[in-house]
């Protein structure tokens, strides 16, 4: 659900998961049914599955069908772009990507591009591998190790309207970088890994970090709970939902 402005956009890493019968999934909904109860909540998601494997457009063709008009869909980018090409020699797997992300039409909102934490500090290759995408400012990079955390790193991202994936774990905290009109939050976990249960107050300082992006020139900010476990993320993803949007 989205504020009237159409500011926060609050979902969850994925939606297909076991352990969220009975926790999210009423245990009578049908399976084939679970992403229409999300999208009945919630105005985003992001799509993790399409970093393990490429679609058919038939699967594109059914996301767009099933989601209602406003609802968008973050795709994370295929391992072999970020983890197996390390962002090298990775003309034909962008190509075959971005086709697929037009089959998504208007609900096409950002692709996630999670560079590999063994990717040698090479902003020409960054620069190279983002210039490849339909429009590099529908993306989104997500670093997962700190040498990457430079001024320069950030006035690339800046220079190619890219947009920084904020992303908190137990390793990193979320910081304060804005590199386009768009936020991006990602949300891992504070202590643990995908098990860790946001709180109230943990809550209320993600809302705070959120609304200083907004204040700093954020036309939209985009928030995803990753912490699937024990189903944390939608609960979590449900509440700020209320503190942010008021709904």
């Amino acid at each position: 659900l989205m504020s009237e402005n159409g500011t926060f956009l609050i979902g969850t890493s994925g939606w297909c998961y076991e352990h969220w019968l009975n926790n999210f999934y009423p245990h009578e909904i049908p399976k084939s049914h679970w992403f229409n109860h999300y999208a009945g909540l919630f105005c985003t998601v992001e799509v993790n599955a399409t970093f393990y494997r490429f679609f058919k457009d038939q699967t594109y063709q059914n996301w767009f069908s099933k989601a209602p008009a406003s609802f968008q869909y973050v795709l994370k980018a295929p391992k072999v772009i970020t983890h197996t090409r390390c962002l090298k020699n990775v003309e034909e797997p962008v190509g075959t990507f971005c086709r697929s992300m037009e089959l998504l039409g208007d609900k096409f909102g950002l692709i996630l591009l999670q560079v590999s934490p063994r990717t040698v500090y090479d902003l020409d290759r960054l620069e190279h591998a983002l210039r490849l995408f339909d429009d590099p400012s529908r993306v989104a990079v997500e670093f997962r190790h700190p040498k990457w955390f430079t001024d320069d790193t950030r006035n690339l991202l800046n220079f190619l309207g890219v947009t920084f994936c904020n992303a908190e774990s137990p390793e990193f905290a979320l910081n304060d970088w804005l590199t386009s009109d768009i936020a991006y939050l990602r949300l891992h976990g504070r202590s643990d890994w995908y098990s860790y249960n946001y709180d109230e107050s943990d809550l209320l300082d993600i809302a705070d970090t959120a609304m200083s992006m907004k204040e700093g020139g954020a036309k939209k900010v985009y928030i995803f709970f990753n912490n699937d476990c024990d189903g944390f993320a939608p609960k979590n993803a449900l509440r700020l939902n209320q503190i942010l949007n008021g709904s």
